[in-house]
């Protein structure tokens, strides 16, 4: 009687394996072992540590974010979504491209941990096809070229906050940047890049306010220059000894810090900024989501000073028409949802994108009649459009009009 019952067992099995093996007309195909787990990956890292800050940041966007080591490739994922549903992780990974900073998101099809398959795999979820390498993102920027109305392009630069922390493993001295407004004393987040400029080059960028560390340059004047460029006030440089630094203000902290102040002035008649960290998605006269600080900080500098009269240029990289993507009446600023689409010249493209900042700042209580918008297209480029450093076009501009 066990024996008929093992039999049986047994012939039950292989009728269930041999039916889901069944599809299409009969044909028999091995079936993906993953299939039911996906993760929608907005990050891989070499160095735990650095996924773990990634996180964090992320984290910020979306609580849910959380990393995990891939075994196959030896990286850490650091990722938003994990679900069984394939259709849902693909939909995700192209939300997020097109409506977040986080535009090189993709799906693993597998496990991540211990549990990691080999035959697991990383798919575009624009093209659907599998991701031969994954490069990983630590300590460096990553920047995305994307075309905008046939010549244009638009230089889209995501990373981890550029502070480097103290840390044991960075060996150099430690420095302190204290960047406060010349008005009141009041601190000012920002940057400072520290260059040597025997060769021109950039050693890294260091958040203000906090102790880093700074490696010694390697070259023959020992010297390096130090510039913040905060928007909405003017740039400020210092050039200093590395080793012995000298100047105004310039003092030791109980920490060890060499302490450099930089005083920042408010932009005056006649100066204009160049918006660095305003982005706009393709084709569109719509803020990427990363765009919201500098015009955050734009409109606190117009409220700051209620006789600030300004007029906002409008750039692309050459003058090509094409399709361009508008808002429409929900006043979406910073997203595609309920956009529009239409064409129009690059002219017409970068009257868009300036004056999407205007309307902006009228939702944020700056008056309509303080505010002009220029559109240049592409009759005033910085570079050559075909050159290397084409997508510096793409800008917008602000200029001072008045300020008193």
């Amino acid at each position: 009687m066990s024996n008929l019952k093992f039999f049986a067992l047994v012939s039950f099995f292989i009728a269930i394996s041999i039916h889901s093996q069944e599809v299409n007309g009969g044909v028999l195909h091995q079936p993906h072992s993953n299939l039911n787990s996906n993760y929608v990956v907005i990050g891989a890292f070499s160095v735990k540590k650095n996924a773990m800050k990634f996180t964090a940041y992320a984290k910020k966007q979306n609580p849910s974010t959380k990393f995990e080591l891939n075994p196959n490739r030896n990286l850490y994922y650091v990722y938003v979504l994990h679900t069984d549903d394939n259709e849902k992780a693909l939909a995700e990974a192209l939300r997020l491209r097109s409506e977040s900073e986080f535009l090189d998101a993709w799906v693993y099809n597998g496990f991540l941990g211990e549990a990691a398959a080999q035959d697991a795999q990383d798919i575009n979820p624009v093209t659907n096809e599998k991701i031969v390498e994954i490069q990983p993102t630590d300590d460096q920027q990553k920047i995305e070229i994307n075309e905008v109305a046939d010549a244009d392009v638009v230089a889209v630069e995501t990373r981890e906050p550029a502070s480097h922390k103290e840390d044991d493993s960075i060996n150099g001295k430690k420095f302190k940047f204290e960047l406060y407004r010349a008005i009141d004393n009041e601190k000012v987040t920002g940057d400072v890049d520290v260059i040597d400029p025997d060769k021109s080059k950039k050693i890294g960028t260091y958040k203000g306010n906090e102790s880093v560390r700074i490696p010694e340059p390697n070259s023959k004047s020992g010297n390096i220059s130090l510039v913040c460029e905060v928007f909405g006030y003017r740039k400020t440089q210092r050039d200093i000894p590395y080793k012995a630094p000298e100047g105004d203000g310039i003092s030791q902290d109980s920490e060890g810090n060499t302490v450099i102040p930089f005083e920042l002035v408010r932009l005056q008649k006649g100066d204009v900024a160049v918006m660095y960290n305003v982005y706009f998605f393709k084709d569109a006269g719509v803020m990427r989501p990363e765009s919201r600080y500098e015009v955050n900080s734009l409109a606190e500098m117009l409220k700051e000073n209620p006789k600030y009269k300004i007029k906002i240029h409008g750039h692309t990289n050459g003058g090509a028409p094409g399709k361009i993507i508008s808002m429409d009446d929900s006043k979406n600023y910073f997203s595609l949802t309920n956009t529009k689409e239409g064409f129009g010249s690059a002219k017409k493209l970068s009257e868009e994108r300036a004056q999407v900042i205007r309307d902006f700042l009228v939702t944020e209580g700056i008056a309509s009649k303080r505010m002009q918008v220029k559109a240049w297209g592409g009759k005033r480029p910085i570079h050559d459009k075909h050159s290397a450093q084409a997508a510096e076009n793409v800008r917008v501009e602000v200029e001072i009009l008045e300020d008193k």
